[in-house]
């Protein structure tokens, strides 16, 4: 009886645990493109400090990280147990808050091009003396966490509309598991992008008696080199992510779109897989720009309602 009963304990075990691998591959799937903006908009946050600062400042950011995911986690769950409709709402608000954001920075980087205060902002920190370095640092991390807020209420959410079908318990270790890994995975790699430029330049400094030392040399240029283009590609790749994971929300939130969508890819034939890929992207961007134009008006309009007053 006993050796029966452990055997279904264990059983039960495993099947948890298959439960759990599952809802968190399928969560992770969803949460991709949220996840590239995330490592593009972190790395961005945390560069601009000296370079003997750079990884006790992605240390603080990735502490604030996990104190976040201790907030949001256990406050999504809640929702999921005593309001489960509240979810799609959610999802909805996030998919069009996403849209917006992408929006927001096609936006600005079309009219302003580079953030040149931002940047003059890094120089004059570096530079000068009298310029308070924690101080800087502090406002860095600062932002950098707040940033980080978002953006993981918004994959939390996401994962938990994936992991809507599983049972509460599932729920509870999937999100948990997902959000840890995905806090480590993230500011490890925020933590190599950001000492890239360092490794190509300790790379350049070997000594040319040193065992392939050419080799070493050229791989440090190559480093240097890479180094900008891959925060840059980092930044386009997490936009266009956020116009596909946020249109993705807002038109699966259409009833009857699967229908039309279906129907679209079966007309396209051999490029039926770029059909979803389009409608997602279209579909943001159409959002974003919608909503970016409702909340300038609605700010124009606080802002002479103000004026007005004073």
């Amino acid at each position: 009886m006993a050796g029966t009963s452990l055997l279904a304990l264990i059983d039960d075990i495993a099947t948890l645990l298959d439960d759990v691998s599952l809802m968190t591959k399928v969560a992770a799937k969803k949460t991709a493109g949220v996840l590239g903006d995330d490592l593009a908009l972190n790395a961005e946050q945390v560069s601009g400090v000296r370079a003997n600062r750079e990884l006790p400042v992605v240390w603080a950011v990735a502490k604030g990280s996990l104190l976040n995911k201790v907030i949001l986690v256990p406050a999504a769950l809640l929702i999921s147990a005593f309001a489960p409709w509240a979810i799609t709402v959610l999802l909805m608000i996030g998919g069009a808050y996403l849209c917006y954001e992408g929006a927001e920075k096609v936006l600005h980087k079309f009219l302003h091009g580079k953030d040149e205060h931002s940047r003059e902002e890094r120089l004059k920190a570096l530079q000068d003396a009298k310029v308070d370095l924690v101080a800087f640092e502090k406002k860095k991390i600062k932002g950098a966490i707040r940033t980080d807020f978002i953006l993981s209420a918004e994959i939390i959410v996401i994962s938990l509309g994936a992991m809507q079908s599983a049972s509460f318990g599932v729920q509870v270790i999937s999100l948990s598991t997902l959000a840890l890994l995905l806090t480590i995975g993230v500011y490890a790699l925020v933590a190599g992008i950001v000492k890239l430029d360092d490794a190509g330049l300790l790379l350049m400094k070997t000594p040319e008696d040193r065992f392939a030392a050419p080799a070493r040399i050229a791989l440090g240029r190559g480093l240097l080199t890479l180094a900008p283009w891959l925060m840059k590609t980092l930044s386009v790749l997490g936009t266009i992510a956020m116009f596909l994971v946020g249109g993705g929300i807002l038109v699966h939130g259409v009833p009857g779109s699967h229908h039309w969508v279906h129907h679209l890819s079966e007309l396209a034939g051999a490029v039926s897989w770029a059909v979803p890929v389009l409608v997602n992207l279209i579909g943001g961007l159409i959002a974003g720009m919608v909503v970016l134009v409702v909340v300038s008006l609605v700010g124009r309009l606080r802002g002479g309602s103000e004026a007005r007053a004073g």
